[in-house]
């Protein structure tokens, strides 16, 4: 898969803006504040339908638009390739007042969010991205959520009618307690929230035995062989009732091996989850917040048995955190057919000359690879000749022939 034309207007510091890109790598290169992360953020945004930094939709529409345009829009659109054909992709978003409104068009057609989303497959890698490892536990949800909308519209579905219904039941624990009332009124919710949560628990569990088989693989290279990193979901229930382990000390493989086999059945997950669910009743009516579900869950990255949220150095983190990004690719073009157009922001700024040489590995397999750098140094010679070469001045592309 490889985008072939992308088109932007009005998006950030571009004013307008239609290139045509080929397969393999593209070297987009300038100083900071030019644009070179906004171009990744935009096909991000036409790949996921969300902005990987901007809080707001209004936030990418360029500044000078919103102040001088009584309708300011910012557009991002692309003709991407693929082995079944090509296929258009629009995103609009216009400020019409104090609101917003999103257009979706795939091949002009007007669509949903949720038919879109995977279309355009894409894994970015950018430098905050160590917070993956080191950030709050809802980064590695949010990461989790992304990955997988991008390869199973049936998750996506579940998240969407999951978040809504933990908004109503968390609603209604807070008038319950307000009126003393009997906790039947949850038995509905209970049912709703287990219904869609144990697609979430199942789907994320044996997705991330699958991350962690082939990022234990780059870890191990990108690492230089000398460090073993694993990826162990940590769910807020435990869907065989085992004691969860300690992540303040050690863990050793024995201690792994019981939550590295495959998911039970949604069902049987589900029921496991409604019975938690109608144990924390009062607790949740006293707290006015649903304590347990997949918006508690969590992702640990465990480098020899330690956890790297807790005890890692930067170098580990970065390194545990790039190798589940690696992996990414391969899930993506396991689960689709077709190998997912990488975003790499600087990427090469802190790595050594082992940790680079991987990356160029995974790149060279990609079908398309936008890469940013403020140095032209950063990669070899023998790169830079078979990429193709772009220089990013506010907000303005320049093909360069040779650096």
């Amino acid at each position: 898969m490889y985008i072939s034309q992308l088109s932007l207007t009005n998006y950030r510091n571009y004013s307008r803006l239609i290139i045509d890109l080929p397969a393999g790598p593209v070297l987009l290169r300038g100083q900071n504040a030019q644009g070179k992360t906004n171009l990744l953020e935009a096909i991000y945004f036409l790949s996921t339908t969300r902005s990987v930094h901007a809080r707001a939709d209004q936030q990418l529409i360029n500044w000078l638009v919103l102040r001088q345009e009584t309708l300011p829009f910012t557009r991002v659109e692309a003709t991407i390739q693929t082995r079944a054909g090509a296929f258009q992709l629009a995103i609009t978003v216009v400020r019409e007042g104090d609101n917003m409104r999103k257009d979706i068009r795939f091949n002009g057609a007007k669509k949903r969010a949720l038919d879109v989303i995977g279309k355009l497959t894409t894994v970015m890698f950018l430098p905050e991205d160590i917070e993956l490892v080191t950030g709050a536990p809802a980064l590695r949800r949010r990461y989790l959520d992304s990955t997988l909308c991008q390869i199973n519209p049936h998750y996506c579905a579940s998240l969407s009618r999951y978040n809504k219904v933990l908004a109503q039941r968390n609603a209604l624990l807070k008038e319950l307690f307000k009126r003393s009332s009997n906790a039947d009124e949850l038995l509905y919710w209970d049912e709703q929230l287990a219904d869609n949560g144990a697609t979430l628990v199942v789907n994320r569990h044996n997705t991330i035995l699958e991350l962690d088989t082939v990022a234990r693989r780059h870890h191990r290279e990108l690492s230089g062989g000398k460090e073993g990193l694993r990826l162990h979901y940590a769910p807020s229930f435990d869907m065989h009732q085992r004691p969860k382990p300690d992540y303040q000390l050690p863990l050793i493989m024995e201690e792994l091996a019981p939550y590295s086999t495959a998911a039970p059945p949604v069902a049987e997950v589900r029921d496991t989850f409604l019975a938690y669910l109608q144990q924390s009743h009062q607790d949740d009516i006293n707290r006015g917040v649903t304590q347990v579900g997949p918006h508690r869950d969590d992702l640990h990255f465990l480098v020899d048995g330690i956890d790297m949220t807790l005890y890692g150095s930067r170098g580990q983190q970065r390194t545990a955190a790039l190798s589940t990004k690696l992996a990414e690719v391969a899930l993506m073009q396991q689960m689709t057919g077709e190998t997912p157009v990488l975003l790499l922001d600087d990427v090469m700024s802190e790595l050594d000359a082992q940790r680079r040489l991987e990356v160029i590995n995974i790149v060279d397999q990609a079908g398309q690879a936008l890469l940013t750098t403020t140095d032209w140094e950063d990669y070899e010679p023998e790169f830079r000749r078979r990429a193709k070469l772009f220089g990013v001045t506010m907000g303005r592309l320049e093909e360069v022939s040779e650096a």
